[in-house]
């Protein structure tokens, strides 16, 4: 109801606004046809004044809109409703990164279950081992490196360059693996290790280099969308909901070797950039530039054991996330061009 009563109060003081500034012109424009020709320095001075009531009138416009702005922003907001649970059934829950893109998802459902979660930017595995927690690792396709193997199941030991621009990214992954397995079996410790495959969804970072965000971006603000190398290249692109789901079927569940959690359909990138072109409309040309060295050229999981031992599988569609998620990054855009409105265009 407030809503609604400062939308009627603004257009009430803005339809004012108009015909004061109608009547002032109108008189203006009668004294002037009025006026001796000869009097041309007071027709002059009159337009000035005119024009500036004008600016005056604008200014106060502008002004209105951000008092209007800040009632609304006073309207108490509804918030979910977070289930009870008794002290029984309520954990205490750990969750380092939980600040970042996957992992404020996957807070967000913990605590509307009802669970106590605490966040924390390190993790100290002696702390792990001294209440017997359970460790999820959030591990990733990229362990998998450029596969010559397809779909991709968890027994798959994956072809990565070593040395190559993706080599601190893929081993890195692949070591956090391979210590967690280690640390387990020398601690007695429970762990889950999650392979993530392409993930997409609202709270992405605007500039984190992904190809969701990168498109989504460039074909809002009618940029080139650039596609790198042909664009065969394939992907497999899970909403974010379907794998915080995942991670806790994962962690719920006893199962202790890796798991895939992504979403099995493929795409070319030509087609995903396709899509996104159609979906959010607009001019953007497609263009494709040079080819990144070790861009792997299929990736797809086998979730055959996440069904299995998880009775998981996604759910989101491609078209249902993919709205949500240029929704998402319409209102960070306009966000971002209110808080620089003076930057160059081309700020991203």
């Amino acid at each position: 109801m407030m809503i609604h009563f400062v939308t009627k109060l603004q257009a009430f003081f803005t339809l004012l606004i108009i015909i004061l500034l109608c009547t002032s012109i109108y008189i203006t424009i009668n004294n002037t046809k009025a006026a001796d020709k000869r009097d041309l320095d007071n027709t002059v001075e009159k337009t000035y004044l005119l024009k500036k009531e004008l600016e005056d009138a604008a200014v106060r416009i502008m002004e209105l809109e951000q008092k209007l702005e800040s009632l609304e922003s006073r309207v108490p907001r509804k918030y979910a409703e977070v289930t009870f649970l008794n002290y029984l059934k309520k954990k205490r829950i750990l969750i380092t990164g939980g600040a970042g893109f996957v992992g404020s998802h996957l807070v967000d459902t913990l605590m509307l279950q009802g669970h106590e979660v605490i966040v924390a930017d390190n993790f100290f595995t002696g702390l792990a081992r001294r209440v017997n927690a359970t460790i999820l690792i959030a591990s990733t396709s990229e362990v998998y490196g450029d596969p010559d193997k397809h779909p991709q199941e968890e027994s798959y030991w994956g072809h990565v360059n070593p040395i190559g621009p993706r080599a601190c990214y893929d081993e890195g992954k692949r070591v956090s693996e391979t210590l967690t397995y280690a640390y387990a079996k020398q601690e007695n410790m429970q762990v889950r290790v999650a392979r993530i495959f392409n993930t997409y969804g609202p709270r992405m970072h605007m500039n984190d280099g992904r190809v969701v965000s990168n498109f989504i971006l460039q074909a809002l603000q009618d940029h080139e969308i650039t596609v790198y190398g042909y664009g065969n290249q394939t992907r497999s692109f899970q909403y974010v909901s379907d794998l915080v789901d995942g991670l806790m079927a994962l962690m719920e569940s006893n199962y202790t070797l890796p798991v895939n959690i992504g979403n099995p359909v493929e795409h070319t990138i030509n087609e995903f950039a396709t899509i996104i072109k159609e979906l959010v409309g607009g001019n953007s040309e497609i263009k494709h530039v040079a080819q990144v060295e070790d861009d792997p050229q299929r990736r797809r999981p086998d979730i055959s054991r996440a069904k299995k031992f998880l009775n998981w599988e996604p759910k989101v569609s491609l078209n249902i996330g993919l709205h949500k998620t240029v929704n998402y990054f319409k209102k960070e855009l306009k966000l971002f061009k209110l808080v620089h409105w003076n930057s160059p265009r081309d700020a991203l």
